[in-house]
Parts: structure tokens; sequence; C-alpha cells
């Protein structure tokens, strides 16, 4: 008989991000400054997945993502989905949407832009060509793969 052994402690109320490609957890971490609430954090690296071959998973004790904000996630983990829980139980599941437009998050990689040195927020049209996503600037408007804007 087969017995099944969580590898992170379950969380009675908060978000869970699952299916987070391998490597990716801790970019998320960082970028959603997941640190900074002041709750418990959780975090499993390179854990075992049937689907995935190997995956990252993220718990957040007490907070709860609102939709834009998970949505956000795809752009580092487009197949990773956002598990609300309440009373050690998933109440919603949500799978990820790339959002159309992203602002105030990321800077330019191109050091002309006028983004750079100027008063102004970044904000960048997001698409998929070929099964990558890039980000277009809206000042320069020159394309950037996601992984060059992200990793800024």
């Amino acid at each position: 008989m087969k017995q099944n052994v969580l590898s992170i402690e379950a969380i009675e109320t908060g978000t869970v991000i699952d299916h987070i490609p391998a490597g990716q957890g801790l970019a998320i971490l960082r970028q959603f400054k997941l640190l900074h609430h002041g709750t418990a954090v959780t975090v499993g690296f390179n854990l075992s997945s049937r689907q995935m071959g190997s995956k990252d998973i993220i718990k957040i004790a007490g907070i709860m993502l609102d939709d834009h904000a998970a949505n956000r996630l795809a752009l580092f983990a487009p197949q990773a989905t956002v598990n609300d829980i309440e009373a050690f139980k998933v109440v919603r599941k949500r799978a990820l949407t790339l959002p159309q437009t992203i602002s105030e998050v990321f800077c330019c990689p191109n050091g002309n832009c006028a983004s750079h040195g100027e008063p102004v927020n970044s904000r960048f049209y997001v698409s998929t060509h070929e099964g990558e996503t890039r980000l277009r600037c809206h000042y320069c408007e020159k394309t950037f793969p996601r992984q060059l804007v992200t990793e800024v």
C-alpha cells in the first residue's frame, strides 16, 4: 500500500499557489513581495509532480490574492493555479490568464526608453507569440521576451 505524505504543511486560511514551474518560486516570492506581509509563507522547491515532473509551491497564511494579482502570476507561471483556503479546505481554485497590460511592476530593459529618469510609471502590453509571452513597452514601443523584462 502506497502512503501519501505531504511535503509541505497545510494552512488553515490563505492562498496556495500550486503548479509553479520548478525554479520560478523564488522569482515569484521576490516580484510579488510575498514575504513583506508579516505572515507565514511556506515554500517548496523542486517537489515531485505527476503533471510537471517537478514543481514549486507557495503557501501564504492569512492572505487572499485578488484576481488581478493572481493573473499577474501568469507572467511567471502560466499553468499555475491559485487556491483560496478556508478551514484547511480549498474553497476556490483559479486557473490563470495573462493580463492585457501590466503597470508599475517591471522596468523597461531599453536603457534609452523615456521611462528611465522620468517621473512615469512603467506600462507594458502583454501578448503571446508562438507560445512565448512577450511584453511591449508603452513608451519606447519595443517588444521583449518575458524573461528579459522580469529579470531586469
